[in-house]
């Protein structure tokens, strides 16, 4: 039981570092719904698209490639340094090249030259600190890594709440003080921007010691090496990028109003408390794959962790479906929002099929099969375009929506099949087939045959809770008795 301790300690750690700072995101939601109409949050959330788009690229898959060479070469310092003066120069590149185009960025994409500006900032910010975070979770600095992450995203909130909530009213109150001079009319878009650099910078000077401390020697061919091993990564990245954020640039390709790419948007965020719980089990699961790969239990124990995660994945989904009526009244009070309601219950199933299909994937990264994992995301991209092309015109954010859950579904059942043939894993096929099977069938049943009557609703929790005590009985009875 002590790995799976020490596996959960790190989970929770990690989770706590990814949960926090998301559940103050999530007072941000309120925050933009409130002060910014449904167009003015669509174009933020585009650009944000965008945002993630570049992220990926200028990451180049060199942070899971750190992870794989520093667990496996004998020199950990040359990983480091290598990875590090990798990522730092691409970046500089980045900059210069992106800011001399910034103009004929702004024309392709439709965005003002201005927020073009502020996001090429935004980017080589949070590039530059991808190793060093890298560093702390191959440390096992787990706390560090959550103090870090919380405070970027602290600092980003309060001045979120000031620039946008008590800055007007300074300046209103006392037009000739030195904060009033901060102030400029009808900038609330840029205030976001702002923000979001004054939190990545004072981030990467907190991390900036990582830059000073290092073996600055670049090892030519262990980079090639990192490089081969992330490439596959990267277009994954890409192909997730598109999978996740691509439907927002492709609805307004579509003509569809920023009003409803709006709403859609911050409907989209009810989903997030699945995100939450998927992106705090990657991050800590990532790791422990790795270093637990030599173990002669690895298999078996890969299969009771996917057979847990899926019976919790499956309780806080169908939980958040269905209180999803209530926690709309917190999260996007501003009722204007709320005719995207309906892609709620698809939205938080695709991103449970994206945490069972990061459980799967794990066969790929082991047997040093990344080229598959990125094949995998391709088709998962390929569906997405597709049916974004064939639904959006006639359905609009709906087939957004449709495109997600069956993209993800897809990716989920290609890489189990595939994962049979190269890295055979014992999965518990009928348990975890019944948990996925009883919590989606409820999820669709609920929302959109008994929405907000929730004796139905907690009935079908009850039961679901029922189902899954009356099968894992004697796994939790043992747990209890050997913890006594």
């Amino acid at each position: 039981m002590g790995l799976y301790k020490s596996l959960f300690k790190q989970t929770a750690i990690y989770g706590l570092a990814t949960v926090l700072p998301r559940m103050l995101s999530f007072l941000l939601v309120p925050l933009y719904t409130d002060i910014l109409n449904p167009g003015e949050y669509g174009e933020v959330s585009i650009i944000f698209s965008w945002l993630v788009l570049f992220n990926v690229l200028l990451a180049y898959g060199m942070e899971t490639s750190f992870f794989r060479f520093y667990n496996n070469y004998d020199d950990k310092r040359a990983v480091i340094g290598t990875a590090t003066i990798s990522i730092f120069w691409t970046t500089i590149v980045f900059l210069i090249g992106s800011l001399l185009f910034r103009n004929t960025l702004a024309n392709f994409s439709g965005i003002d030259v201005e927020y073009i500006t502020y996001t090429i900032w935004i980017l080589v910010l949070d590039a530059l600190v991808i190793i060093p975070f890298s560093k702390l979770r191959a440390y096992q600095r787990s706390i560090v890594y959550a103090i870090i992450k919380i405070g970027n995203v602290a600092i980003n909130l309060g001045l979120n709440v000031f620039f946008l909530l008590y800055l007007p009213k300074i300046a209103a109150a006392n037009p000739d003080s030195f904060l009033a001079s901060l102030y400029v009319e009808n900038f609330q878009i840029g205030y976001i921007f702002v923000a979001n650099i004054i939190a990545s910078l004072l981030t990467l000077i907190v991390l900036s010691p990582n830059y000073f401390h290092i073996q600055w020697h670049f090892d030519t061919q262990l980079w090639k090496k990192m490089l081969r091993y992330g490439f596959p990564i990267l277009i994954a990245g890409l192909a997730f990028a598109i999978n996740e954020h691509f439907d927002k640039i492709l609805l307004e390709i579509f003509n569809i109003s920023k009003s409803e790419i709006g709403a859609y948007s911050a409907c989209y965020k009810i989903g997030l408390f699945m995100v939450l719980f998927r992106t705090a089990y990657s991050l800590g699961i990532e790791p422990f794959f790795f270093s637990y790969a030599n173990n002669e239990n690895a298999p078996q124990t890969y299969a009771d962790i996917t057979k847990y995660f899926v019976i919790f994945g499956s309780l806080i989904s169908l939980s958040v479906i269905v209180f999803s009526d209530i926690l709309k009244l917190f999260l996007i009070p501003n009722e204007t929002y709320w005719s995207a309601m309906k892609v709620v219950p698809l939205i938080v199933l695709a991103n449970f099929f994206l945490g069972i299909y990061t459980n799967l994937s794990v066969w790929y990264k082991l047997t040093d099969r990344t080229k598959m994992g990125a094949y995998i995301s391709i088709v998962g991209a390929i569906v997405t375009l597709t049916i974004n092309f064939l639904l959006i015109e006639k359905f609009s954010y709906i087939g957004s929506a449709i495109a997600t859950i069956a993209a993800y579904g897809s990716m989920m059942a290609i890489s189990y099949s595939l994962g049979n043939r190269y890295y055979p894993i014992p999965y518990d096929k009928n348990k975890i087939g019944g948990y996925l099977g009883l919590s989606v069938l409820f999820s669709f049943v609920y929302f959109y045959g008994f929405r907000e009557n929730y004796f139905v609703g907690i009935g079908l929790l009850v039961v679901f809770i029922y189902f899954v005590y009356r099968n894992e009985k004697n796994t939790l009875l043992g747990i209890l008795k050997k913890s006594s």
